[in-house]
């Protein structure tokens, strides 16, 4: 077991040794592979226009995370309270409504492109050498085909050209720097900007804004830093580095100022309704103050009795409360005088009320007005989004002045016990002097005033503060900037990939062909479908004129390998006679008639009698390779005529001393039944007894049955393969002929052997380099590498 375990290893070493040696035979392709894809890696990194990656660093102040970021005297007013939510932020920030005004200001409904040779490079801010003044603008500019492309004449006049779709045509005209220029699809004027040259070809492309900020919505990342910080990343990949900065900046920039515009306007709105309210109340105030120093001036009044003011100090409970309630109901009246009036504005909150119904319907009708009038300045007021919002404020208004007037009601039911309280006090202050009770009354209307005076001003005062320290939602931590090297094209990696192509694209082709390869090219593949004996391989022949290799002074590659071949015959058959050999094959032009010629040349030089019998008599063409004269007779004419002798078929080649040859004659019409003849064995018979060997070159078995019929004729069967010719398929013929025992002995030879078949297999094949050129396996692979290396 343990040797059977060695065998396969040993055998699998040497299998991963002729696959790696195979590839190492092939080196030109590969040099040629890694040349080609470096190459092209050099030139895809050349051309190819770098993309940066730009990323900006905010930090969001959110409720969760920042409660209140005031401090001091102020903590307490809304400015400093957090209302921001990350994830609403987040949204905010991919809007395509806020990436709009972005575009816009930039003003990038127009891009440029400097169309040099090889490349096309953007161009933008300092870097533009022209500006287009855009005066209007049809939908129709955004349809041309490649924009509008702009050559350089000289200082003063370019040419303008552009595809006119609809007439099929390229436009071209010729206009000045500064002036307008009206073309069907808009009018701008083109104005420079900076240094322009002569043969420069600008191509502006128009952009539609909405297109294009859906666009950089889905460019523009945004990544939280962390799941405990409100810290954002934007990050957005360009190939213009000062295009992706100014878009990064801006979009910070715009989403600030629209959050500040949000918390503005309500702060405005609060401080025009209590500057309102405090104009008229300065007024009545005034009013009061007035009129009690005047009934204190008529009736000098000094000072109270000790027991009407125990009675007053009972009542004057009583009269906070209802100050308090007329104070409120003064509020209410004020706030439903306001919604009255004012139809689409915000709502001031309800000042001083501690009612949270009413609250929050007054919050949430400010919302939905914030949020009608972000919709009214991109959509018409006759969206379908906007009369929805409409429809909702009316019925808040509704709502709202339903709640009004319930608390109203309760506050007058209030308001009217108290008064009846505060009149069993009066009637115990009888003997108070009216004109006591009287001057009373005027300081009570003079402190409900005054204490409405003092809250509106102290609440006009936060919502200044507010609105004149109304702060952005965000903090920038890192400015956009451009990384430290392009993120696309990435060369390690173009390089990376560009080598394992090199390498993996000569691999694959040479796997590929192997693996639609039908034909034999290994001598694994004849011992992987049958066992046969292999007597050797014959190197492949440059020289193509002569068939005849082995002569007596001929030293050659291929002229040792028959001598090879000739020393296995005789191992082969050792203690069996082997005169009669006979050779055939699947097919024709597989070697059969030039592997008979030059084995019986190789046995002739030991001087051996050899006879060819050109036994081939359908395709007869042994003669003909000899390049002598064909003989009046043959073996079809032996057959039919018995009058013929054996003697008068033989003839000498005259190339070989001792090498003798049998022709086939005339082509016969029935040669099948021709070769069953009983002269047949008269032939083999004579020749036998005559000569020391009786090569035969027989049809191919693949296609006729001629060799089958003169099996029983031979001694030894020798089964031509073609390298590279003969179909994997026909293997299967060897192996019917030798697992059936249809011929006697049967061995196989190699024939046309080339470097890349050798594959670490063989018999041999070192010859093909000269007397002990063959590789010893103790040499081991590095020699091998190096020689076949040396060899290509």
């Amino acid at each position: 077991m343990n040797e059977q375990n060695k065998v396969m290893q040993e055998e699998s070493g040497t299998h991963i040794k002729a696959i790696l040696l195979n590839y190492l035979r092939h080196w030109k392709w590969f040099l040629i592979s890694f040349i080609s894809f470096i190459l092209i890696a050099f030139l895809y990194l050349k051309y190819t226009i770098p993309q940066w990656e730009m990323t900006t660093v905010l930090l969001i102040k959110d409720d969760k995370r920042a409660p209140s970021t005031g401090g001091g005297a102020f903590a307490d007013l809304d400015m400093f309270q957090s209302n921001q939510n990350i994830s609403n932020e987040i949204e905010v920030m991919k809007g395509k409504t806020l990436m709009q005004r972005v575009l816009k200001e930039l003003r990038l409904e127009t891009s440029y492109y400097l169309e040099e040779m090889f490349s096309t490079k953007e161009l933008y801010g300092k870097d533009l050498p022209i500006n287009l003044t855009i005066h209007r603008l049809d939908t129709t500019a955004y349809a041309l085909d490649g924009g509008v492309l702009l050559e350089v004449l000289d200082n003063n006049q370019f040419e303008l050209s552009y595809e006119d779709v609809e007439k099929n045509e390229n436009v071209k005209k010729k206009y000045s720097f500064g002036k307008q220029i009206k073309e069907p699809f808009g009018s701008f004027t083109v104005i420079r900007s900076g240094e322009v040259k002569a043969g420069q070809h600008i191509r502006v492309l128009f952009h539609d804004l909405v297109k294009l900020a859906s666009f950089y919505t889905r460019e523009i990342d945004i990544e939280m830093v962390n799941k405990d910080a409100s810290v954002l990343t934007l990050s957005l990949v360009h190939e213009n580095i000062d295009k992706g900065v100014a878009i990064l900046n801006k979009l910070v920039q715009v989403y600030n100022r629209e959050a500040v515009e949000d918390k503005n306007q309500l702060a405005d709105k609060t401080i025009s309704f209590i500057d309102e309210r405090l104009s008229f109340l300065v007024v009545e105030l005034s009013d009061v103050e007035k009129n009690v120093e005047r009934y204190k001036r008529e009736h000098q009044i000094t000072n109270v009795s000790a027991e009407a003011q125990q009675y007053l100090q009972e009542a004057g409970e009583y009269n906070r409360k209802v100050a308090e309630s007329e104070t409120q109901f003064s509020i209410l009246e004020s706030i439903e005088q306001y919604l009255d009036n004012k139809q689409n504005e915000l709502v001031p909150s309800a000042l001083g009320l501690q009612d949270p119904t009413l609250n929050e319907l007054i919050g949430r009708f400010n919302e939905l007005q914030l949020e009608r009038q972000r919709l009214v300045r991109t959509t018409q007021a006759s969206s379908p989004l906007v009369l929805s919002l409409d429809e909702q404020l009316v019925n808040l208004r509704v709502n709202i002045l339903e709640n009004l007037r319930n608390i109203k009601n309760s506050i007058q039911i209030t308001l009217n016990n108290l008064k009846n309280s505060s009149g069993q006090f009066r009637t115990r202050i009888q003997d108070v002097p009216s004109i006591e009770r009287n001057l009373l009354e005027i300081q009570r209307e003079q402190g409900i005033k005054s204490n409405l005076y003092s809250y509106l001003l102290q609440k006009r005062e936060e919502s200044s503060i507010s609105l004149a320290s109304a702060v952005p939602n965000t903090r920038i931590i890192d400015a956009a900037m451009p990384g430290d090297r392009p993120v696309k094209p990435k060369r390690s990696l173009v390089l990376l990939f560009s080598f394992i192509f090199a390498i993996g694209t000569p691999i694959g082709i040479l796997y590929l062909k192997e693996l639609l390869n039908d034909r034999v090219t290994l001598m694994k593949d004849v011992h992987d479908v049958v066992p046969v004996p292999v007597l050797g391989e014959l190197v492949h022949s440059n020289d193509g004129e002569d068939t005849l290799v082995v002569r007596k002074s001929s030293r050659t590659p291929l002229a040792e390998l028959f001598r090879l071949i000739r020393t296995n015959l005789q191992f082969a058959t050792l203690g069996k006679e082997n005169k009669i050999v006979m050779v055939t094959s699947s097919m024709t032009r597989e070697g059969k008639t030039f592997f008979s010629i030059n084995l019986g040349a190789s046995m002739a030089l030991t001087g051996k009698k050899v006879v060819l019998l050109e036994f081939d008599i359908r395709k007869p063409k042994l003669i003909s390779d000899l390049k002598i004269a064909k003989p009046s007779k043959g073996i079809t004419n032996f057959l039919v005529d018995t009058k013929l002798q054996v003697d008068d078929l033989v003839k000498a080649t005259g190339l070989v001393d001792n090498l003798f040859v049998v022709g086939a004659g005339p082509i016969p019409p029935n040669p099948a039944e021709l070769l069953l003849s009983p002269r047949i064995d008269e032939l083999f018979n004579i020749l036998r007894e005559r000569f020391d060997y009786v090569i035969v070159d027989t049809s191919p078995v693949g296609q006729v049955a001629d060799a089958f019929t003169l099996a029983k004729q031979a001694d030894m069967s020798v089964y031509m393969i073609r390298y590279n010719y003969t179909w994997k398929q026909q293997l299967n013929i060897v192996k019917d002929v030798y697992e059936n025992k249809k011929m006697p002995n049967l061995n196989v030879v190699l024939n046309d052997a080339k470097e890349e078949n050798s594959y670490g297999y063989g018999y041999g094949y070192g010859y093909g380099y000269g007397y002990g050129a063959e590789l010893d396996e103790k040499e081991g692979w590095l020699i091998r590498i190096k020689r076949y290396l040396k060899r290509g």
